[in-house]
């Protein structure tokens, strides 16, 4: 499980805070703090004793047009200028004062897409679904929105400048269009985007899925083009239909490759890249060896019940003990599975090195990762009852992952009345771990828990309109949660 001398391609010096997995006080250009999707947030005096004294701003005005499923980034500049950028269903894209949460600037970018303009789905209405990318050096915002235009429903990709909102040359990029010009087939109406999109070495990097209900001949995709010249792309897909990239952490990146899990797919009565594990570099090619994916042996019955290994983000896992470092991926099933596998090596069909059950219902959200002692720890949400230490259970779990031998355990289970995506804080030192998660289409407050034994450290009073696709946002010295028409900002 030593990490391979050979990459795919070089590290730049922009990957280099990729490596630590950890969004400290600067900029949080990507969802779940970091483009391995850690979700782990260094937040200095937010200790455990003084997290029950945090609480809602009365102050912050976070007023927005729209529903709310991406994740919010802040972007802070050299001469500290400060954004927070939000990103609406109503194709509205929002940056606010981080502290007073007034509008600085608003991009309206078209007509947001109705459902009935849809054959099936569950989002209405349609616009930007996936958390967008900031291209921190270059100060942009990039993100693909959903667009009622005169030939219909259409994927159009956006860069922004995150001065003013205006649209960067080269853009906006028609998705189908593009692809056509490329020789490939697209079919907007049926293909949604709802992954993080992420920037790798100057090129932006979206996945997509299909909508709820699974509707029409969609694949997977990842579509990959260069931040300055949009029209070069690079392109990967599913062979059979259907295996969509459907997880709200869209595409992870260890500072060498890139990870993504697809779905279901369907008529395959052979493997054909469906509920499995991707390696990627930056030109997409279709690499055919077991090293570089990996799929569920059950895959054709996981096919048949809809139990999408892509519902949850897979995530590099790096594990430290007396005998070394060990690098893993870990990726969550909607069967409950938690399958730990070789990062260096995927294993191909069947190939994990340990498959565990971990929940009674599916894993959909995204975990939150951090380095315990011997160990590192995953929070993730589902329903824990039998995997769970003796008299504990509940809807968030935090599983340990082991190296020598692997083996991957639940450390303790909580109730966290809902179904939000966890995050987790501590001190630059790593002590004090925080989970926070959202009672999301639950009970709709924010609980915070010890990292080490989930005790109960604070609970906020009731929001509105809370979905179970967002996930907290750490930064400014504070927690953002975002809800339909507006964000709310918690104070230590």
């Amino acid at each position: 499980m030593r990490r391979p001398v050979a990459r795919w391609f070089a590290v730049t010096i922009s990957a280099v805070s990729v490596l630590c997995g950890v969004a400290r006080a600067q900029s949080v250009t990507t969802y779940h703090a970091a483009a391995n999707r850690s979700g782990h947030y260094v937040v200095e005096g937010l200790t455990w004793a003084k997290a029950s004294g945090l609480h809602l701003d009365p102050k912050f005005a976070g007023q927005v047009n729209g529903n709310l499923y991406a994740q919010p980034l802040y972007w802070q500049d050299a001469q500290n200028n400060r954004r927070l950028i939000v990103a609406t269903e109503s194709n509205n894209v929002y940056a606010l004062d981080p502290t007073t949460g007034k509008v600085v600037w608003q991009k309206l970018l078209g007509q947001r897409v109705a459902r009935s303009s849809l054959p099936c789905g569950n989002v209405n209405p349609l616009g930007i679904t996936g958390t967008p990318v900031i291209d921190d050096a270059h100060a942009a915002v990039y993100l693909d929105a959903m667009i009622d235009d005169t030939s219909g429903p259409q994927h159009y990709v956006f860069g922004l400048s995150l001065a003013d909102g205006s649209i960067l040359s080269g853009f906006p990029v028609n998705v189908a269009n593009a692809l056509k010009a490329a020789g490939q087939t697209f079919d907007p109406k049926v293909q949604n985007q709802r992954g993080a999109l992420l920037i790798v070495n100057g090129m932006l990097f979206i996945p997509y899925g299909g909508h709820y209900g699974d509707c029409g001949a969609y694949h997977g995709w990842v579509l990959g083009m260069r931040l300055h010249d949009p029209a070069t792309l690079a392109v990967w897909s599913t062979r059979a239909l259907r295996g969509g990239i459907w997880a709200p952490g869209g595409i992870a990146f260890d500072g060498a490759s890139m990870f993504a899990a697809t779905g279901n797919t369907s008529g395959a009565t052979t493997w054909s890249d469906g509920e499995a594990v991707f390696r990627f570099g930056t030109d997409l090619s279709r690499q055919t060896s077991t090293r570089d994916f990996f799929a569920a042996q059950d895959w054709s019955y996981l096919d048949s019940k809809d139990l999408d290994l892509g519902g949850s983000g897979p995530v590099p896992v790096d594990v430290t003990d007396a005998e070394g470092t060990a690098y893993f991926v870990l990726a969550l099933g909607k069967n409950g599975n938690a399958y730990l596998l070789n990062r260096s090596d995927l294993g191909g069909i069947g190939g994990a090195l340990v498959i565990r059950n971990v929940s009674s219902d599916r894993i959909i959200t995204a975990p939150a990762v951090w380095a315990g002692k011997d160990s590192t720890l995953v929070a993730i949400q589902g329903t824990f009852t039998g995997s769970c230490p003796e008299g504990q259970s509940g809807d968030l779990a935090v599983l340990s992952i082991q190296a020598h031998p692997p083996r991957v355990s639940t450390a303790w289970c909580t109730l966290a009345h809902g179904r939000g995506a966890p995050i987790v804080t501590t001190l630059s030192d790593g002590s004090n771990p925080i989970v926070w998660i959202t009672g999301a289409e639950g009970d709709n407050l924010l609980h915070g828990f010890r990292g080490d034994n989930g005790a109960p450290l604070f609970r906020s009073e009731a929001m509105r309109g809370l979905r179970h696709f967002g996930t907290i946002l750490a930064a400014n010295g504070r927690l953002y949660v975002a809800a339909d028409g507006r964000i709310y900002s918690f104070l230590p």
